[in-house]
């Protein structure tokens, strides 16, 4: 699988990587074997880099991961976790004390003195525009507890004012076929400045893969189920923040497309995961699997030759005509 480096670390990562998300929580009971089984899966796969973070699961993710890497000690695999939500996201806590602590249970989890990549897991706007966040990375970096930081973002505003600071090595944001606005300013933002992009949610939380319907249901403790209205965390993570009605009938429409676009060995859900990695600025793409076998077909997407121009501009007339007016200005 072709593999790209962040431009400001010394990192490279596989164009479709894995999120681990779901290894740790809110997308149904994952077991201990099964989700080793996906990383090993991913890793045979080509898949290079992990994302994870220090909520998923309260830590069992980063655990999980960090005894695969362990296991795996010369196989070059970056993992980037998150921190910022183990406390209520709201700037008092973004602090020197505050990251230095969950930093330490980070590197403990993991199995690593140093962490090769940590992201802000979507803080408020404010910690985000402040000198001081950065001056605090900075020193975390010169100190070895970090190789490199970076932001995850909501919002594009968000990630335009991150991808302005002259060491931050990557900005994370939804960017899916229902969730084209980062195509406008911070795609081309990100690659004039030297970030990498990591794209998250590239499947619509499921929905592009063109396998649900008005009568899914999903688990009591999967987020598809507690956050449709945002209650839990910002309703454009869940479905990407479209409504979910709308969203399986534009799903639908998009499975045809790949369909009469002549990808005919290809399945809508790894159309839609090369649709993102073939965007130029994009680093990585992070699809998450429950099982192995999704975890070898979403790796299978980081080979799909390049799309076919019908099919770019279907999407495109699609994302125009179902979803723009209901997620464009908003995030």
């Amino acid at each position: 699988m072709q593999q790209r480096r962040f431009p400001r670390t010394p990192f490279s990562a596989s164009v479709v990587g894995l999120g681990t998300w779901q290894l740790g929580a809110d997308w149904g009971d994952v077991s201990e074997a099964d989700a080793l089984a996906v990383l090993e899966a991913s890793a045979e796969s080509g898949v290079t880099f992990y994302d994870t973070a220090d909520v998923y699961g309260d830590g069992r993710s980063e655990q999980l991961v960090g005894r695969f890497v362990a296991a795996h000690p010369d196989a070059g695999f970056t993992v980037a976790t998150k921190m910022g939500r183990r406390m209520d996201q709201v700037p008092a806590n973004y602090v020197e004390a505050n990251f230095r602590q969950w930093l330490d249970r980070s590197r403990k989890n993991l199995g690593v003195d140093t962490i090769d990549l940590v992201q802000l897991h979507c803080p408020p706007s404010e910690v985000i525009d402040d000198d001081a966040t950065y001056d605090v990375l900075d020193r975390l970096v010169d100190e070895g507890v970090i190789a490199a930081y970076g932001v995850s973002v909501e919002t594009c505003a968000q990630a335009l004012s991150a991808i302005a600071r002259p060491h931050v090595a990557s900005v994370q944001i939804i960017l899916n076929a229902f969730r084209m606005k980062p195509l406008d300013e911070v795609l081309p933002a990100a690659e004039a400045a030297g970030v990498g992009i990591i794209a998250r949610v590239p499947l619509a939380s499921g929905l592009l893969s063109g396998k649900y319907d008005l009568d899914t249901t999903f688990a009591e403790d999967d987020h598809r189920t507690y956050n449709r209205d945002g209650s839990a965390f910002d309703v454009g993570e869940t479905f990407s923040g479209v409504d979910y009605a709308t969203g399986v009938e534009a799903a639908r429409e998009f499975s045809a497309l790949v369909s009469s676009s002549g990808l005919s060995d290809v399945t809508p859900a790894q159309a839609a995961i090369a649709w993102i990695w073939q965007q130029p600025g994009v680093s990585t793409v992070i699809p998450g699997a429950r099982n192995v076998s999704q975890a070898e077909a979403n790796a299978a997407a980081g080979l799909v030759g390049e799309l076919p121009s019908p099919f770019l501009e279907g999407v495109a007339e699609l994302y125009d005509r179902r979803i723009r007016e209901h997620v464009h200005a908003r995030w």
